[in-house]
């Protein structure tokens, strides 16, 4: 069954709002849909390439608009580093604990809406600690204590990712059970 152009329109808005939200100023670190994104294609889309392609596309279009930022001085953060491509792996991941999800409901969304950044929040810290993002480990020993003390550092952009994956969780599976109830209704009626 193909999706309808509804479905199709509703992902290529998500990622153009998706992108667009990640660079609004001030906004707090981690607080982005894209975790949530992830966990959400993961569960809905059938073709599991595109489950994958589309909260990475996203990433990648509003790296490319914090770049273009960065690079006419409007904004002190620059959309591409060295070693991003290891986070861009990493986020490329989490549509997988979407897809874990066995059925659509309360419960399977807020356990990967909590899993998701912190499968991230784990595996991202663990390749900054250990210097694989050409980061050097931010200087921090290459101990256990060094290690903690990354993920100590990390901790205030976990809880925000945390919180804003099960908002955006909460909004994007919910926009998606109203959109397939109401186009159930307009199929039942024709």
């Amino acid at each position: 069954m193909k999706p309808s152009k509804t479905i199709i329109w509703s992902l290529v808005m998500l990622v153009i709002i998706a992108s667009l939200y990640r660079v609004i100023p001030n906004r707090p670190y981690g607080f982005a849909p894209q975790w949530a994104m992830a966990v959400f294609t993961g569960a809905v889309i059938k073709d599991k390439k595109w489950a994958f392609i589309v909260p990475v596309l996203s990433m990648f279009i509003s790296d490319l608009l914090y770049q273009m930022l960065y690079v006419t001085g409007v904004s002190s953060l620059p959309g591409f580093y060295e070693g991003q491509w290891q986070n861009y792996i990493l986020f490329g991941l989490l549509p997988l604990v979407g897809m874990a999800i066995r059925k659509v409901n309360i419960i399977g969304v807020v356990t990967a809406s909590l899993a998701a950044p912190t499968v991230y929040f784990l595996l991202s810290n663990f390749v900054l600690w250990a210097g694989w993002s050409g980061t050097r480990g931010l200087g921090r020993p290459k101990t256990f204590d060094g290690l903690m003390q990354c993920y100590n550092d990390a901790i205030p952009f976990y809880r925000t990712s945390l919180f804003a994956t099960v908002i955006f969780s909460v909004i994007l599976f919910g926009g998606y059970i109203l959109l397939k109830k109401r186009e159930g209704k307009l199929q039942v009626a024709r």
